[in-house]
């Protein structure tokens, strides 16, 4: 693994199914929240990205849920660089609870894509220049 960074997020009410557990579908949310900020403490604004043209349509997404969470938990999100992106940058996740225990593991493959053009491109230098530091 290159770089990794970590965050924390409070399952709240309404991300939660009548039984109390974490709605699956949200984990996907929480993997991006991830991906975003581990750009953003890179130096890197995915806002900035797509005003330049850019933007990171997923490609592949797998979640392997090993625990439940629950409304009010803090899970602790951990994102993890593959390996240096190309036209494709890849991911890989593990989400814990406050106990430390792993709830879930994911990973995720998402693309370079040029807004205009609708095409693939490959990853801009200055985030292989990040990267390299």
């Amino acid at each position: 693994m290159i770089k990794s960074d970590e965050i924390e997020i409070r399952v709240r009410y309404g991300e939660t199914d009548q039984m109390g557990y974490v709605y699956h579908g949200n984990y996907a949310q929480y993997l991006e929240m991830g991906r975003i900020e581990w750009l953003r403490k890179l130096g890197i604004s995915y806002k900035k990205m797509e005003e330049e043209g850019i933007m990171l349509p997923v490609l592949s997404l797998s979640i392997n849920f090993k625990k439940s969470a629950y409304y009010d938990d803090v899970i602790n999100v951990k994102t993890q660089l593959h390996k240096l992106p190309s036209a494709r940058i890849e991911f890989e996740y593990e989400l814990t609870n406050e106990q430390g225990e792993i709830i879930t593991s994911a990973s995720t493959v998402l693309a370079f894509v040029n807004m205009h053009t609708k095409r693939p491109m490959r990853c801009p230098n200055y985030i292989l220049d990040k990267l390299q530091i």
